[in-house]
């Protein structure tokens, strides 16, 4: 497949009412950027009309590219997956709603020629259009993953991107699940910057991101970059170790002076409390053995059904992440010590890639 200079990565989910609005936006601005480009617009099993439009725009819009998942496998999956198709020597990631103007691609893909850069992040200047609540938990949830962690994370930058090939190839090799794109490339460290613009409203349609996939997301952006609830799970624990000690050193006190009439509120409370702090220690470790469990068992978070750039039946599409088969050499003794893969040719990556089905 011959390189292009810029892929546009859409992820879309029951996106009917959008497409025409989002197509009709952005490929006059497509045509003025000047260079060859492709539309990888990914279906992430949508149940409405999605697929249909979009075959229908293909045949008027030669650059747009449809990859379609067999069911629906989430946003990062999504964007995962046109990801590892995309073939352009930048890739800019923006989502179908119109919330983050197209007209900021020209402007990011400049910025990274100019200064030369490998990222470059759309950073929400007025956020108006969003709610309250959403403005606040974003900010407290970034402020966090900062504080927690060693991430330099954008406190207004989502998941609308620009990045290099090194930058994509590198995100396409990472062997993780459930990852969170828009924690995983700044804790790659790459050289970035960052061009500004104003959230509109979105152009039609619903959201498709309520309240439990934020929470969720945001499970996952802690537990995949932080182990400070697990410090705090310990800390947790010595506290309750001290607090046990206090109350021991106050009952044999209170058995000492005579004044050992049974307390029922104490009790209850001190129970509670212990049992409370016990399974909040469970819980933060339950969600580190989950990721472990996920990842022992490397199952690819998204199955593609189609992609419009291959042909079908004549050639396979293989994960733009390399999967690496090493050479495995057995000594004359017949001993199995040497079976690891040699410095040159590191063991192949497992986790966040999809197959093609």
């Amino acid at each position: 497949m011959s390189e292009v200079e810029l892929s546009v990565v859409v992820p879309m989910f029951d996106e009917q009412e959008v497409i025409p609005l989002f197509v009709e936006r952005l490929r006059p601005l497509a045509a003025g950027w000047g260079c060859t480009y492709e539309v990888v617009c990914v279906d992430d099993g949508s149940r409405d009309a999605t697929p249909v439009l979009l075959q229908r725009l293909r045949r008027e819009w030669p650059e747009l590219r449809v990859v379609r998942l067999r069911a629906n496998a989430g946003h990062q999956a999504a964007i995962s997956a046109g990801l590892a198709r995309a073939r352009g020597r930048y890739v800019v990631t923006i989502d179908a709603d119109l919330q983050d103007p197209p007209e900021t691609i020209g402007r990011m893909l400049e910025v990274a020629r100019e200064e030369d850069v490998d990222v470059v992040y759309g950073v929400r200047s007025d956020r108006s259009t969003d709610s309250a609540f959403k403005r606040v938990t974003a900010r407290a949830f970034y402020r966090s993953i900062r504080a927690l962690s060693d991430v330099d994370a954008h406190v207004d930058a989502g998941d609308f991107r620009l990045m290099s090939r090194a930058t994509v190839d590198a995100v396409n090799a990472l062997p993780e699940h459930d990852r969170v794109l828009r924690l995983v490339v700044p804790a790659l460290g790459f050289p970035s910057a960052s061009v500004d613009y104003r959230r509109e409203p979105r152009a039609a349609g619903e959201s498709k991101y309520p309240l439990a996939r934020m929470l969720r997301l945001s499970v996952d952006g802690v537990t995949g970059f932080s182990i400070a609830p697990l410090r705090f799970a310990t800390w947790l624990g010595l506290l309750g170790g001290v607090a046990a000690i206090v109350v021991l050193v106050y009952a044999v006190v209170a058995m000492l002076l005579g004044d050992t009439l049974p307390g029922w509120t104490s009790t209850v409370v001190i129970v509670s409390a212990v049992g409370a702090v016990q399974l909040l220690a469970l819980g933060i470790l339950g969600e580190y053995v989950g990721r472990t469990y996920t990842a022992l068992q490397a199952r690819p978070t998204y199955f593609v059904a189609h992609d419009s750039l291959v042909d079908a039946g004549t050639a396979p599409t293989v994960p733009a992440r390399p999967h690496v088969v090493p050479v495995r050499t057995v000594p004359e003794d017949g001993s199995d010590d040497d079976l690891a893969p040699t410095a040159d040719e590191p063991p192949p990556a497992r986790g966040a890639g999809g197959f093609r089905a």
